[in-house]
């Protein structure tokens, strides 16, 4: 590794570390603010935060090498995600704002649960243990990320790369609380958003300009730039429907609970999308760019989803290039450590303090969480041992597992007055069953588990809801803005 990558991979980490101890000092003398952040975030903290939480690891090296390897038609999956993001900001950001205030300051998506039905123990510990479950397997398909790029950029080992990751996010997550994980995911995102333009459009040049290299990957493949191409009717709706998790991913929308007023969503919304946007298309053209100029240049690409580690590596100077590829940790980073946060903040709110120390005080609890973050981080690098696992397959899992659970039930809530407690929780556990017996079966070659899931939890919870009327709670559902 060469001196300029280093020093600027150095830089990078000791600015996390140097945000986690800022966050430390001023935010985590209570579990409010250790978990939400006292909901101080102003609308740009928000929207990159919630931006660079989503787009993980998958932004920079699963999706850009199912480009490479697929082609255009993979592109799909990036259209499903921005319609389901606005659609996220439109429905749920401001009525969620506003209700997990109203229903006793909830600062969990479980505990919200808990609180917006009449007897709702069971829901919230229903839903967190799918959080923490689900969580756990995400966590660690970032920290394979993290590994591939200490293997593919540096030559240094998988696992070494897999402890580097992992420590500074735990450091940081463990002292700085939620305040911590927003800041450094702004800086984060904005450092996605640099990389994410320069890097196609400098591949593109150096592949003989956009012209000819659209030339060069029809040479590879004539239906390499078909938007259409092997997609099929089911192919289609799987792509579209990644869309559909937005609405059940903890990590995101405990951004809209912790925006400091609901008035502030529409310019956070409108941050967001463009950003998502810049960063969906720089994704995708990473893949073709990345095709083009290894085609034309007979650079051997091993592993499609180190395509961009690759051009980072081959067209920039070691200073350049070190930016770039703090760019991927920054995508890995963001992600891992809102996991963790959400992980631990149900373990802390939803079990430990809701069973074990109903008395606990601020002080104890914030150390519980700081336990739980350890925890989590520790069974994730278990499961991330393994340098073979694919980014994508692990968070498109992890991703509809979320979706089908939490989804209907997110947007019900918010929006029906005739939901119940039952309803919510044999939807929740269908979803979520739904989508391990797909996985299970091999039927996601066909059709993405999250679709049944979505469509059987949304169902189940519409039919027990219809059924058990009268036991519905009477609650006025929130406006929109």
């Amino acid at each position: 590794m060469q001196t300029g990558t280093i020093v600027s991979l150095a830089i990078y980490f000791i600015a996390m570390l140097g945000i986690g101890f800022y966050a430390w000092r001023k935010s985590t003398s209570d579990i409010d603010g250790y978990v939400l952040g006292g909901r101080s975030l102003g609308p740009g903290v928000t929207a990159l935060s919630a931006g660079a939480a989503d787009m993980s690891g998958w932004l920079m090296l699963g999706l850009p090498g199912a480009m490479f390897a697929a082609g255009l038609s993979k592109a799909w999956i990036g259209v499903g995600l921005f319609i389901g993001a606005f659609i996220n900001w439109l429905v749920v950001a401001p009525r969620l704002r506003d209700r997990t205030v109203e229903v006793g300051d909830a600062l969990t998506i479980p505990d919200y649960f808990g609180k917006r039905f009449p007897n709702g123990v069971s829901v919230q510990v229903v839903s967190s243990a799918v959080i923490i479950i689900f969580f756990t397997l995400y966590t660690a398909s970032g920290l394979v990320a993290g590994g591939k790029l200490f293997d593919s950029a540096f030559g240094e080992s998988y696992r070494l790369g897999l402890f580097l990751t992992g420590g500074v996010v735990v450091a940081y997550t463990l002292f700085g609380g939620f305040l911590a994980v927003s800041l450094t995911d702004f800086v984060q995102g904005c450092i996605m958003f640099v990389a994410m333009i320069m890097v196609p459009i400098v591949a593109m040049q150096g592949a003989g300009g956009w012209d000819h290299a659209g030339q060069v990957i029809r040479s590879v493949d004539p239906t390499h730039l078909s938007l259409l191409k092997g997609v099929g009717a089911l192919g289609l709706i799987s792509s579209l429907a990644w869309g559909l998790g937005y609405f059940g991913q903890p990590h995101i929308i405990v951004r809209f609970m912790a925006i400091r007023s609901r008035k502030d969503i529409p310019t956070s919304r409108n941050i967001g999308m463009s950003w998502m946007f810049v960063t969906l298309v720089g994704s995708l053209s990473v893949g073709l760019a990345g095709l083009a100029y290894a085609t034309e240049n007979n650079v051997k690409i091993d592993d499609p989803e180190t395509i961009f580690i690759v051009l980072s590596d081959v067209l920039f100077n070691p200073w350049i290039s070190g930016f770039l590829l703090a760019a991927i940790l920054a995508a890995v980073m963001s992600t891992i450590s809102s996991q963790l946060l959400v992980s631990s903040s149900s373990l802390v709110e939803d079990y430990y303090r809701r069973f074990l120390r109903r008395d606990a005080s601020q002080k104890e609890l914030v150390l519980a969480g700081r336990i739980a973050v350890l925890v989590v981080a520790l069974i994730a690098l278990a499961i991330a041992w393994n340098p073979g696992a694919s980014v994508l397959n692990i968070v498109s899992y992890a991703w509809a597992g979320f979706g089908a659970a939490f989804g209907p039930l997110v947007i019900l809530s918010l929006t029906w007055d005739k939901i119940t407690r039952n309803g919510a929780l044999v939807g929740m556990i269908l979803g979520a069953v739904t989508v391990g017996i797909w996985i299970a079966l091999g039927w996601s070659d066909w059709l993405y588990e999250i679709v049944p899931g979505f469509v059987i939890a949304w169902v189940s919870i519409w039919l027990v809801s219809i059924l058990e009327g009268d036991k519905a709670q009477t609650i006025q559902p929130v406006a929109a803005e």
